[in-house]
């Protein structure tokens, strides 16, 4: 049964194929091809909480943006958002769902492809398609709208395989590198389900010890709040295990860069 899906949790709703969430209309393909073609309790968590922000609106990038609900959420507060992903989430979903809702935001959604794998050197914020294009990056990042510095970066439910693991970190220090400012760090917020204590566990203390990111983790009362405003009315176990997280980028270990040169070059599906 399409369309029927408004609020409910995530895991109910992986069979329908078009899922009306609050007031977009989101393609989903529950092919078993890749994870990030459906909707996730880690992104519904971070969709209700992102309205509660008390920053003002400016730039962001999502990181892992599946069917694009976190993406549209933004844009609906008047942010400007890069939505990346995989190109065969985007050409499954995110490219159709966020030309779909345009209509609805206020802000603007531009996709792109983001391979978390390809090293930072090559990205290039001027390709039509993928900032990861795996080309030398002949534009600095400021030469172009949709690159860096971004006020924020957000991420859910990517946080789940060892081997994209520190890809990711990568991918989310370089991001706030380029985007620090006046000693500022951006936002960064980090949603994710708690399946693999160990894995959840090594790689927070390595945002902080290798990366310089350090992690702080919003009370769950916040999240209760937020959802109860979103209208996400659920039972505590409809969502056990689902963390969100604020990492503030400091002055980065010695040992980044030798992480980043090092990071794995396997190329996951999501």
């Amino acid at each position: 049964m399409d369309g029927t899906g408004q609020h409910r949790p995530a895991h109910e709703t992986k069979s329908e194929k078009i899922l009306k969430y609050s007031g977009y209309s989101l393609r989903q393909s529950d092919d078993g091809t890749t994870n990030g073609t459906t909707l996730w309790l880690g992104g519904q968590i971070l969709s209700a909480y992102l309205p509660t922000l008390k920053t003002r609106p400016g730039k962001a990038i999502e990181l892992g943006a599946g069917i694009g609900l976190s993406a549209l959420t933004l844009a609906s507060l008047g942010w400007d958002v890069v939505a990346t992903d995989l190109q065969n989430v985007i050409d499954l979903v995110l490219s159709q769902n966020a030309s779909a809702n345009a209509h609805l935001v206020a802000g603007n959604i531009s996709v792109r492809e983001l391979d978390w794998t390809v090293q930072p050197e090559h990205w290039s914020w001027t390709d039509t398609k993928s900032v990861s294009a795996r080309s030398p990056a002949k534009d600095p990042p400021a030469a172009h709208p949709l690159g860096p510095p971004f006020d924020l970066i957000v991420t859910s439910d990517t946080l789940y395989t060892p081997q994209l693991a520190q890809p990711l970190l990568r991918t989310i220090y370089t991001l706030a590198s380029l985007s620090h400012a006046g000693g500022k760090s951006p936002l960064i917020l980090l949603c994710f389900e708690r399946r693999d204590p160990l894995l959840i566990d090594h790689t927070l203390n390595d945002a902080y010890q290798v990366w310089g990111l350090k992690p702080e983790r919003i009370p769950n009362k916040k999240l209760v709040q937020a959802m109860e405003k979103a209208g996400l009315r659920w039972n505590k176990e409809d969502w056990d295990g689902v963390e969100l997280w604020k990492l503030k980028l400091e002055k980065p270990s010695k040992g980044a860069s030798e992480t980043a040169a090092s990071s794995t070059e396997h190329v996951a599906v999501r």
